[in-house]
């Protein structure tokens, strides 16, 4: 990866390029067909902040992610950035303002790494080829990788084809960004490296939402912690509150098991 001190000052310039907006989820609900994955949650996400969503597998993190960007609607519920509700909104400008990064890369096998870059901008913002080259360049160069600008994605290593998505998903300007067990599919090695880009990102100030099973990052990077069970919000808090005097035994319980 690049310098570290480059690295930040580059996200500070180009991937933090907008203001910070707020996140706020109210009473949201999801079923599929009798399983109801969602449960009334309610999540609040202040401007620049990093809200880490913990739980067992199962228990509805990643769905949740998916609702708040409107991938899967909810049937019940608000989602509101800044405190104005997008729900009426045009689901893909939405999603130009929410940036995700799933567990899986989902790059195209075809396509340069800078061309896999390029594509969002291109047919989402209305920039020229030439102009989302440049930004594709940007991005590679803040996570590290324009050396591999022209390398397919097959030829780079898990670590390198994540740090690529999350390249992909800040070329779009995002004004949120969601890790959705963002290194779960990486080789314990490669963890530390993508860790380390999210972690610059949210000292920069990018309001963020990461699913994730890593709790050494929950509790060192979050500014609050929410833990899922059953498709609901059983305990939040600061991260030091939900570590170290967790009010509910199934909390207690579930850190006994991955701590």
């Amino acid at each position: 990866m690049s310098d570290p001190t480059n690295s930040r000052d580059a996200v500070s310039r180009d991937a933090v390029s907008r203001d910070a907006v707020s996140l706020t989820g109210t009473g949201l609900h999801l079923s599929f067909g009798k399983n109801h994955v969602l449960r009334g949650v309610d999540i609040q996400v202040d401007a620049g902040t990093t809200t880490t969503v913990i739980g067992p597998s199962g228990s509805g993190k990643s769905t949740l992610l998916r609702v708040l960007n409107r991938l899967h609607e909810p049937d019940q519920g608000d989602i509101l950035l800044d405190g104005r509700s997008v729900l009426a909104d045009n689901p893909d400008e939405l999603r130009r303002r929410i940036g995700m990064v799933f567990q899986h890369f989902n790059l195209f096998p075809h396509k340069t790494v800078a061309q896999n870059i390029a594509l969002g901008p291109q047919k989402l913002r209305g920039l020229s080829k030439d102009e989302a080259h440049e930004v594709a360049l940007r991005q590679l160069d803040i996570v590290g990788l324009r050396n591999k600008a022209d390398a397919r994605p097959g030829n780079l290593s898990g670590g390198q084809q994540q740090r690529v998505a999350i390249a992909r998903a800040l070329a779009m300007e995002p004004q949120v960004m969601f890790f959705d067990e963002a290194t779960s599919a990486l080789d314990p090695e490669l963890v530390k490296g993508v860790l380390a880009l999210i972690t610059e990102l949210s000292e920069e100030g990018m309001t963020m939402v990461v699913v994730t099973h890593e709790m050494g990052y929950a509790r060192n990077v979050s500014d609050s912690v929410l833990f899922m069970d059953h498709g609901a919000v059983v305990e939040t808090g600061a991260p030091e509150q939900i570590f170290t005097d967790a009010s509910s035994e199934r909390l207690r319980n579930f850190l006994s098991q991955v701590l």
